[in-house]
């Protein structure tokens, strides 16, 4: 191994464990300490050594080991971030993720769908599937704040299955700030899920006898 390749592998690896286990990467994250192509074969040395861990092409962890559970697969949060790569996008929950993210729902989607104002992208690691779909301006208004993942979560579900028990259940789980975020973002809802996020920011007080 050159002088140059050495100084790469060093690098590379150094600013992996700088960032800690369970970060999820691209090549793209390392293109300012070399070539592309002295860049991937860094990162197939490491993953052939153990120390990183590739999960699909062009994507790789540098994962999190338990003594119980063996090594821990990556969050879909961590996977959708390190597709969006260093551009400057937005990402947000969406569907049967959102909801489950909100504790509305107990499913554990294997196609996590995020909305993105990049460009679309999936992957599949196993039986899972990570998906970000262009969106919108106006669905990526919310993007990042809990009022987006509530809206999205609502719209998965249906205006006919929201209940009392899933109002009841977004209150204890909100805060208050969030609560205020939401009535912030009422204008970007359809007006079945403003009047739901009025319910849960503004709790009816029981009345007086």
């Amino acid at each position: 191994m050159g002088k140059h390749a050495k100084s790469v592998d060093s690098q590379l690896l150094g600013r992996i464990i700088a960032k800690r286990r369970g970060w999820v990467f691209t090549p793209a994250d390392f293109l300012d300490l070399g070539s592309r192509i002295a860049v991937g074969l860094a990162l197939m040395r490491h993953a052939r050594a153990g120390t990183i861990r590739q999960l699909a092409r062009g994507l790789y962890d540098y994962p999190i080991q338990s003594a119980r559970f063996g090594t821990i697969p990556p969050s879909d949060e961590s996977i959708a971030g390190a597709l969006k790569g260093r551009d400057d996008f937005r990402l947000q929950a969406s569907g049967a993720h959102a909801a489950n993210v909100l504790g509305l729902s107990t499913q554990v989607p294997v196609r996590a769908v995020f909305l993105t104002d990049g460009r679309s992208r999936k992957v599949k690691l196993g039986k899972r599937e990570i998906v970000l779909k262009n969106a919108s301006s106006r669905q990526m208004a919310t993007a990042g704040r809990v009022s987006g993942t509530v809206i999205q979560a609502l719209r998965w579900i249906g205006q006919r299955y929201v209940d009392d028990r899933m109002i009841a259940s977004l209150r204890r789980r909100l805060s208050d700030s969030d609560k205020q975020q939401l009535l912030k973002d009422l204008r970007y809802a359809p007006a079945w899920i403003a009047e739901i996020m009025r319910k849960v920011a503004h709790p009816k007080k029981p009345e007086q006898t």
